[in-house]
């Protein structure tokens, strides 16, 4: 491939894989005006959010055993395909249950990052890959703080179906960008798709998911902890299988060895600590005035404050790679945990400095954008081209549960620190809450001290 090319294929994955990111933020500032507008309980629009959550971290690892050879390109333009009708369910005045259906197939662009990423790897030469995997990485840091202003105001100019709208737009630009820029794969074997093992992986991570993701289930306790334990049998069952099928969806050889699964471990406890700080502060300063601390902003600007979030975000993805060079990939990600963890700090003494908590913001986007960066880095060492888009799936699935962890636990810390007969929780609950935060990124960061550097297989 010619240098023009190289970049033209490059270019094409990240604005790919933006537009994706973009998309999976369009729920976030739209859960009030869903339950305004469709007549839906809060709890019932919340889960306009949690959808595309699941759908992504399920489909994950189909599609990433989909697209590890020659039908890459078509897995690829289907799942985008899919994800334009439903941006189309979301925009159209349909009924609650067909936006249901539509964010559900918007998650599966969730997806689709870990094929673009395995395209990367597979058709750019090495100087130029590992930057363009940092940066598909770090898009949805990116695409939060693009998307949730834009969105906002549009749903306050125009109204929440042409917010929708803004969603359905932009998969339909992706697909288009995909199919002119995506190459053609060798032809090859055809994927074999191990039935029984995707239905129960899938099976097992809905119940997971459901768990954290839904802390109203824990009240009373028994039935999460019933799901929950129901879902651990149903992985362990998945992973006898998944070791006696000679074409397994996973490899779970690869995920046991100590550079791969210490990187997903790391991504797991990471993900907890950094969106529990990232609730908090999106929280805090949307706080109503009545409650003598917060700032009260209005959803456009509070997604506004959110831009320092990516801009920081962006820069850390483009310094990776010198990051990398003078830290290599353990100091790189000590470095974003410390930075993380100079947020959290900076959040718990801010008190009513608006400058300081944007600051706080700031920081937090580029403790993302450098951990999800180097993230692949991490994950990806000593395994095989053709099993990247799998391995990377199973990365995802590690952040999904990371965060949706995170987001339950801000809820419930948020939730004990609220006095009884009050409705807003008090703002010491906020500095204890962001201080509970550097705990996983602390641990998260031991866990990849402990890493031994190798090198991504080029076979």
């Amino acid at each position: 491939m010619s240098g023009e090319g190289t970049t033209r294929l490059s270019r094409s994955l990240v604005a790919t894989a933006l537009a994706g990111a973009v998309i999976g933020s369009v729920g976030a500032p739209l859960i009030t005006p869903v339950a305004t507008g469709l007549h839906v309980s809060l709890s019932a629009a919340q889960w306009t959010l949690t959808v595309p959550l699941l759908t992504g971290a399920i489909a994950g690892p189909v599609l990433g055993r989909l697209g590890s050879g020659p039908y890459r390109r078509i897995t690829i333009l289907i799942t985008l395909a899919l994800v334009v009708v439903g941006g189309l369910l979301t925009a159209l005045p349909l009924p609650f249950a067909a936006l249901m259906i539509g964010r559900g197939l918007q998650g599966l662009g969730v997806a689709v990052g870990a094929l673009l990423m395995s395209v990367a790897r597979a058709h750019l030469p090495p100087e130029r890959s590992g930057s363009t995997i940092a940066a598909l990485s770090v898009a949805s840091t990116v695409g939060i703080g693009v998307g949730y202003p834009v969105i906002s105001l549009l749903d306050q100019v125009a109204g929440l179906r042409a917010a929708y709208g803004l969603g359905f737009l932009l998969s339909a630009a992706a697909l288009v960008i995909a199919w002119r820029a995506l190459p053609v794969e060798a032809p090859g074997a055809r994927p074999r798709i191990d039935v029984p093992g995707a239905a129960l992986l899938a099976l097992g991570t809905l119940g997971v998911l459901l768990v954290v993701a839904e802390p109203a289930m824990w009240d009373p306790p028994w039935p999460a902890g019933g799901v929950l334990a129901g879902s651990a049998g149903i992985l362990v069952g998945w992973a006898v299988i998944e070791l006696r099928t000679p074409d397994p969806l996973v490899n779970l050889r690869l995920l046991v060895r100590g550079p791969v699964l210490r990187a997903n471990l790391a991504m797991l406890i990471a993900g907890i600590g950094l969106y529990l700080l990232f609730s908090l502060l999106t929280r805090y300063v949307q706080t109503p005035a009545g409650a003598h601390y917060g700032f009260a902003l209005p959803s456009v600007a509070a997604g506004a404050a959110l831009i320092p979030f990516s801009l920081l975000g962006f820069a850390a993805g483009k310094a990776q790679p010198a990051l990398v060079s003078r830290l290599a990939e353990r100091g790189t990600y000590a470095l974003s945990t410390g930075i993380a963890l100079a947020a959290a700090l900076l959040f718990a003494v801010a008190d009513q400095s608006l400058p300081l908590v944007l600051g706080a913001i700031a920081l937090l986007g580029f403790a993302v954008g450098g951990i999800s960066s180097v993230m692949p880095r991490l994950v990806l060492t000593g395994v095989p081209h053709g099993e990247t888009a799998s391995v990377l799936s199973i990365n995802q699935i590690s952040r999904s549960i990371g965060f949706s962890t995170g987001s339950a636990t801000a809820g419930l810390l948020l939730t004990t620190a609220t006095p009884s007969g009050t409705l807003l929780p008090a703002q010491s609950g906020y500095t204890a809450a962001a201080l509970w935060a550097s705990l996983p990124l602390v641990l998260s960061a031991l866990i990849v001290a402990g890493f031994r550097p190798g090198r991504m297989d080029s076979g």
